[in-house]
């Protein structure tokens, strides 16, 4: 985007305050816990205590608790199977969940659902049920299930080039460096502060109406329709305001169960969950374990790579396909590698089913591959940045697997504004100066990419109405789901773009079935600014110049002579206000000012970044202090400063999580060992270090006003910047994580003894 367009923007890229923040600040905002429908029961699910178990469920002491109305076990259920991952009937990904479960496959499995009149009689009557177990040896991770027939869930390979050929069967040209890498990611908890509720009802008209804080209201739509079989049309999801969700709520969780428990009952009931059943019962980022290859010649240049990642999916399919096809495209649209294989495959394990978390796929993809990549720098002799600049995708460069192209690539402005910034060179030269016998101090950097939607991969496409009223105010219906991160905002900002009117003049609702337009796929894939955002755009602009039609059929304006600024339209020496206009226009033509759109992306290009970090080790303890935290991202333009800011903040805090902290762990039985925050830590604010952001903002041709995506990506660089950190500070080659003080004492105990 040029200087001169950038500075016609007068509502995009600005600082606008949300309208939400005050009444969140003060606690006013009603979130569903506080909802209250009379006649409403509380829910809650019985998890499973077993990893692997044959099971009889008692119900008979929980049923006697004063003011329980219900015990349910899947002897009550629809036998029905499902996918909580398919987001629409489009998706054929193996159904193999009952709303409550006939078995214990992982610590946390749902199999009864006690409802009551109030949250204690629940609690009460939740501890009273027995199940007898009938116990099985659980597969627990990777190892144990690539040891296991049947446990395989999805394999794939995809390439370009030929690796093998240029390996040479494994031998080792003479003029290229193979560098091997072995690492893994874990499995890790979303965190938001709000645990997974849903709250649902039969309204006057016999309608199941459920409100839920999901990311895709139209998915849970169809599986209560389908588990309960109720038409669409009888079935009103409502997107609930949020207490964050990461992607922990992509899937549906507790939805099926509580409005089942509403339809057999009649009455309305509220599910709820705490942080234990949250952090055993519900979603996981999927953890992997990864072996790179990387053939580069002498002077830098990559000529071969091959991953080899298996993915632990977790005790039901859900997401085994498409987060491994995920992670293995994102390995093609950040370098020039001709010669590329990546192989994956998905286990089912006796642990939390997989979902998504920030970034799907590209945080594991880029854990590993990007500390492969600091190794086989030093293995040459080369500076980390210049060897990834020899390297990097170009403009405009095409898939190299027959995926959509990348789009305009500005991954080596990123990498460039990032060395100055930060004063890369010199710091990475003397940065040891400031090592002490107790401190060793070290610098990092790591680069990152992800997508724009399902473009090229599944149905992609939204539905936007646009209304001006007599008023002046204007009104959006579209699909969107604000996670608490500031996409109504966004919406309203790119509406006041286009329209050219104030940004608080329009109200944009968010997901409802029964008043917002199908949108193909919700709030997922970082599609939501690419191709909603697009969509608000192009109907807004759609308006407006409906609005001028008006003014030259009703005023005998000249419509190239028309302006448009700050809801009015000039025309010569005449101006008319837009509410002048849309009452004109109902009056006179007998028609409502509004507009509609059914909008398809033409593409799916990459978002990049980088991230640049000093740590300070103590080798006395092993922990790793982030000192500073400078992180650069390439998002075709900024939407609103201070909201991006926020998401880079935000995503680096889960990034430094999955690098030095977070893990969700079991024991050789399945059970949980990190239940709640007391045992799984994550970062607080005392230790987050200041994390700097800078933004590329180059143009992206198909993205509102030249935006496209940051949530995801902001979640991917920061965490392997922090390894390659630790690796330069100590001369490891750490890339499992996270990197705990107990791994740092262990490796510094093992240095001691070899004499170093």
């Amino acid at each position: 985007m040029t200087e001169e367009k950038k500075r016609d923007l007068k509502y995009v890229g600005k600082s606008y305050i949300r309208e939400d923040v005050y009444d969140k600040a003060r606690g006013k905002t009603q979130y569903t816990c506080d909802r209250q429908i009379a006649g409403m029961l509380y829910a809650r699910l019985v998890l499973s205590e077993k990893a692997n178990a044959d099971i009889m469920v008692h119900t008979e002491k929980a049923k006697q608790v004063p003011g329980i109305r219900a015990v349910f076990t899947h002897a009550n259920v629809p036998k029905i199977t499902y996918n909580p991952h398919n987001w629409s009937a489009c998706l054929d990904a193996p159904m193999d969940q009952y709303i409550l479960s006939e078995k214990a496959r992982y610590v946390g499995d749902h199999l009864a659902l006690v409802v009551g009149e109030s949250k204690e009689a629940v609690d009460e009557a939740v501890s009273l049920v027995e199940i007898d177990y009938d116990e099985a040896a659980p597969i627990i991770g990777l190892a144990a299930a690539r040891e296991t027939d049947g446990m395989l869930a999805f394999e794939k390979e995809v390439s370009c080039g030929d690796y093998g050929a240029l390996t040479g069967d494994g031998k080792e040209p003479e003029e290229l460096v193979i560098v091997r890498t072995e690492g893994s990611t874990q499995k890790i908890h979303h965190s938001a502060i709000e645990p997974h509720i849903a709250l649902s009802e039969i309204d006057e008209n016999g309608n199941l109406v459920l409100w839920t804080p999901c990311q895709t209201v139209y998915q849970v739509r169809y599986h209560i329709s389908h588990l309960l079989g109720i038409p669409y049309s009888k079935v009103r999801v409502i997107k609930a305001v949020m207490g964050g969700s990461f992607g922990g709520k992509g899937q549906t969780v507790v939805e099926p169960a509580c409005a089942f428990a509403t339809w057999i009952l009649r009455r309305p009931v509220m599910l709820y969950m705490d942080r234990q059943d949250a952090v055993m019962g519900t979603r996981s980022r999927n953890a992997s374990e990864t072996c790179v290859k990387t053939a580069v010649t002498r002077d830098g240049i990559i000529r071969g790579r091959r991953i080899d990642t298996d993915i632990d999916g977790g005790a039901y399919y859900t997401n085994a396909a498409s987060v491994a096809m995920a992670y293995c495209k994102k390995l093609f649209r950040m370098y020039r590698i001709e010669n590329q294989t990546c192989h994956v495959r998905t286990y089912y394990t006796n642990t939390i089913s997989g979902g998504a978390c920030r970034g799907y796929g590209s945080p594991q993809a880029h854990a590993v591959t990007e500390v492969n990549l600091d190794q086989t720098a030093n293995a040459i002799g080369m500076d980390p940045c210049e060897f990834r600049l020899k390297n990097f995708a170009h403009p405009m460069d095409e898939d190299p697997t027959g995926g959509t192209n990348l789009g305009n690539v500005r991954i080596e402005e990123c990498i460039r504004k990032g060395m100055e910034a930060f004063s890369w060179k010199e710091k990475r030269e003397h940065i040891h100066e400031k090592d002490t016998k107790r401190y060793a101090y070290g610098v990092g950097m790591a680069c990152g990419a992800h997508g724009n939607g399902y473009k090229g991969a599944y149905p992609e496409f939204t539905n936007v109405i646009m209304s001006l009223h007599p008023d002046g105010a204007v009104e959006v219906q579209i699909g969107i789901h604000d996670q608490g991160c500031g996409t109504v905002m966004t919406m309203q900002q790119i509406a006041a773009e286009a329209l050219h009117t104030d940004v608080y003049r329009i109200k944009v609702h968010e997901a409802d079935t029964f008043v917002t337009p199908y949108d193909a796929a919700g709030t997922q894939a970082s599609r939501v600014t690419y191709v909603c955002g697009r969509a608000v755009q192009k109907a807004g602009e759609q308006l407006l110049d409906k609005l001028k039609n008006a003014c030259v059929q009703m005023y005998h304006w000249k419509k190239e002579n028309i302006k448009a600024d700050d809801g009015i339209l000039y025309c010569e020496e005449e101006e008319k206000p837009y509410k002048q206009i849309a009452l004109d226009y109902e009056r006179q033509c007998c028609r409502y000012m509004h507009t509609e759109l059914e909008y398809v992306p033409p593409s799916n290009p990459g978002s990049y970044c980088c991230a640049f970090a000093e740590v300070k080790v103590d080798k006395y303890t092993g922990q790793t202090e982030v000192l500073d935290l400078l992180c650069v991202h390439d998002v075709g333009q900024v939407m609103n400063r201070t909201l991006s800011e926020g998401q880079v903040e935000g995503g680096a805090q889960m990034s430094l999580g999955q690098a030095l902290f977070e893990e969700i762990s079991y024991d050789a039985k399945g059970r949980v060992k990190t239940k709640n925050f007391s045992k799984y830590h994550i970062i607080n604010a005392p230790d987050m270090p200041r994390v700097r952001s800078i933004f590329v903002e180059d143009g992206e041709p198909d993205g509102p006003y030249g935006g496209k995506s940051l949530g995801e990506i902001a979640a991917v660089a920061p965490g392997p910047a922090v390894a390659n950190a630790i690796n330069y500070a100590l001369g490891s080659c750490f890339a499992s994580y996270p990197i705990t003080p107990e791994k740092v004492v262990a490796y510094l105990e093992e240095k001691r003894k070899e004499g170093n």
